[in-house]
């Protein structure tokens, strides 16, 4: 699955509204969702598919923090990635989840997933449990 396979995510809203608390509350059940898919295709063997359903995970928890910190929700990776670099200026929570965001971005998604440089098999694993412990942090961050 791609980032393009997921729901649209153009609307904005007021943060607090209660379109945008739906909003964050679907962003991170579907985070978690897709780390779940992910360790059931890590179990089955398939690590790049697995990487690549922790990535779509970590992207959709970043969007959940952005959606219940601006209300609106990024277009497109790259809109995510800006969007996580600007909270992250004035927010030291944030600041320090960026690290996975960016592992995720790079070894599972870029690496691992586009190129199939999986290796170290266990270190990508690792990743990909951890992607969890980023779920939970950014809805942490998100008032959740």
């Amino acid at each position: 699955m791609t980032t393009s396979g997921m729901s649209d995510m153009t609307a904005e809203r007021p943060p607090g509204s209660d379109a945008a608390t739906e909003r964050v509350t679907a962003l991170f059940a579907d985070a978690r969702a897709l780390h779940d898919a992910a360790l059931a295709r890590m179990d089955a063997g398939d690590i790049r598919d697995a990487a690549e359903k922790a990535w779509c995970a970590t992207k959709r928890a970043a969007d959940g923090l952005i959606v219940a910190r601006t209300g609106q929700a990024p277009k497109e990776s790259p809109d995510t990635t800006r969007q996580l670099r600007y909270l992250s200026s004035a927010d030291e929570g944030v600041h320090r989840s960026m690290s996975h965001y960016y592992a995720a971005r790079e070894a599972l998604h870029g690496h691992c997933f586009y190129l199939g440089f999986c290796e170290p098999i266990d270190g990508t694993e690792r990743l990909i449990r951890e992607t969890m412990d980023y779920i939970a942090e950014t809805e942490l961050l998100a008032g959740g």
